[in-house]
């Protein structure tokens, strides 16, 4: 059974937000819902901060490879963790592969995969509120997830 709509786009609210979040903390967004075909995708290809500032005058470059898992307050399983079990890994790593094979240019980047779990919970109808219904939150990011 496909998910619904309703759940697709807190999803996609919940990478928005990962996203922003990255960029606002000095990492270069390379690219978003990057698809390697059949082997999977990747929510967010980062250029990550390397102490206070992108490294791109060095040889030590870091893509963030990023999983982001957005729960509401009624889905938490071990708060997002159990979503991002070995076979899931697996099919990451396949598309990170790929992506680095069709992007030569970052083939010596040291890589790291990372997982981010949001917590998405209604706004109140009270409150009037622009473009979103959501409160995001985010709950934990795990940088290197994978090792």
């Amino acid at each position: 059974m496909a998910p619904s709509n309703h759940y697709l786009d807190i999803g996609t609210l919940g990478e928005d937000f990962v996203a922003e979040w990255l960029a606002e903390n000095g990492s270069k967004i390379l690219h978003r819902r990057w698809k390697s075909g059949r082997r999977g995708d990747i929510d967010i290809i980062a250029l990550v901060e390397a102490k206070g500032k992108i490294n791109i005058t060095t040889q030590e470059k870091t893509l963030a490879f990023v999983e982001v898992k957005t729960r509401s307050a009624r889905n938490w399983d071990s708060g997002g963790r159990d979503a991002v079990e070995s076979r899931k890994q697996t099919k990451i790593i396949s598309a990170a592969q790929i992506f680095l094979a069709e992007h030569s240019d970052k083939e010596n980047y040291t890589c790291r995969f990372d997982v981010a779990i949001v917590s998405c919970k209604p706004k109140p109808k009270s409150q009037d509120v622009e473009n979103s219904e959501y409160y995001l939150t985010l709950q934990e990011y795990i940088t290197g997830a994978f090792d």
